[in-house]
């Protein structure tokens, strides 16, 4: 999500559970607001030559004389552009774990072969990122207010004297219009969009969404409820706003929707809705879909007595999901997938 409400949630709110935000203590006490290519995968500009230009969802048009070959890139935007075989110098947001493997978010990268700029929520190492020389800078934007992703406000004048930047938004649409835009920016950068593995990515996308409809369609009455963990608050989010969640509405998936009202309230921006741990009960859910990222708490970690009550959590019909897709094509399918697979096998049980 974004830091804003419409133009700017609160940096808790968008970092929460609802659309692509992130929780933790430190998130949640906020107020408002040297690499190598790796393998196969050749610098970004493999293949191409000559000025290169692109028109961003700010409609903002970057013109370089040249393909970029230094790019920098917010983790899960290196994430997929690695999927189209292009290679970038620099990420910034979640990409290690604590235990030194690769976050969720950072997809098939080698992130050994990669420079990490920041690993959290405003960190930004403005020296390392000059060190690389960038060509140009991309990310996402959870707001309409093209807010960029991860890139702090407080050192955004410096970090945009050093190179131009690209936002894709990620902000109230569905999935496969951020996913055209990733593939259209890769193409762009040099990647062969009609090389097998990436064609047949894409219809495997097609083959998942017409099982997720089918599977939707079978079993209308299966509620889906959309969750995310901290210690204190189970936060529900709503389908509105966030791309995957649209998306799978559109194929006919029955979300619990929280009200708007609710999703106002405690820094919920429109995205979710802050439920205490006591009142995790408060909708009936069939199955339930968790926060995927490494700030939330993983239902395989949650101990809370009302949690393991939850109908859905007895029957063992918890699914993750990523609030932040890796915008490939490759990368997505599990997403349709998994959740066709729930609704499938998912007994009624609220």
């Amino acid at each position: 999500m974004s830091h804003a409400r419409a133009t700017h949630l609160t940096r808790r709110g968008l970092l929460a559970a609802g659309g692509a935000l992130g929780l933790g203590a430190a998130l949640a006490a906020c107020g408002d607001d040297k690499g190598k290519d790796g393998g196969s995968h050749g610098s970004a500009g493999t293949g191409k030559s000559g000025p290169w230009s692109y028109k961003d969802d700010r409609g903002t048009t970057v013109k370089l004389d040249k393909v970029p070959a230094n790019i920098v890139a917010f983790t899960g935007v290196g994430a997929a552009l690695y999927d189209y075989g292009i290679q970038v110098k620099g990420v910034f947001g979640p990409t290690k774990t604590t235990a030194g493997k690769p976050d969720v978010q950072a997809g098939d990268m080698d992130i050994s072969k990669v420079t990490i700029l920041g690993n959290a929520w405003g960190q930004f190492n403005i020296e390392k990122y000059a060190s690389l020389a960038p060509d140009v800078l991309i990310t996402t934007m959870f707001d309409g207010a093209g807010t960029l992703w991860y890139v702090p406000e407080e050192s955004k004048k410096k970090i945009d004297q050093l190179a131009p930047s690209v936002g894709i938004s990620v902000y109230d649409r569905q999935l496969t219009q951020p996913l055209q835009r990733m593939w259209d920016l890769a193409e762009s950068l040099g990647a062969d969009m009609k090389a097998a593995k990436v064609t047949d990515a894409k219809k495997r996308f097609e083959d998942a969404a017409a099982r997720l409809r089918a599977a939707a369609k079978a079993k209308p009455g299966i509620k889906v409820m959309v969750g995310s963990a901290s210690d204190q608050l189970f936060y529900v989010s709503g389908s509105n706003l966030s791309i995957d969640l649209e998306y799978f509405k559109s194929l006919g998936v029955n979300f619990v929707e929280p009200s708007e009202a609710a999703k106002q309230k405690n820094g919920g921006g429109g995205w979710y809705e802050a439920l205490s741990w006591e009142n995790v009960d408060k909708y009936d859910a069939d199955i339930i879909m968790m926060d995927d990222r490494s700030q939330a708490i993983q239902p395989a970690d949650l101990t809370k007595a009302t949690w393991k009550k939850l109908p859905a959590v007895k029957a063992g019909q918890v699914i993750p999901r990523s609030p932040e897709p890796i915008l490939s094509y490759d990368k997505c399918v599990p997403l349709l997938t998994n959740l066709a697979e729930a609704l499938e096998k998912a007994k009624k049980v609220s």
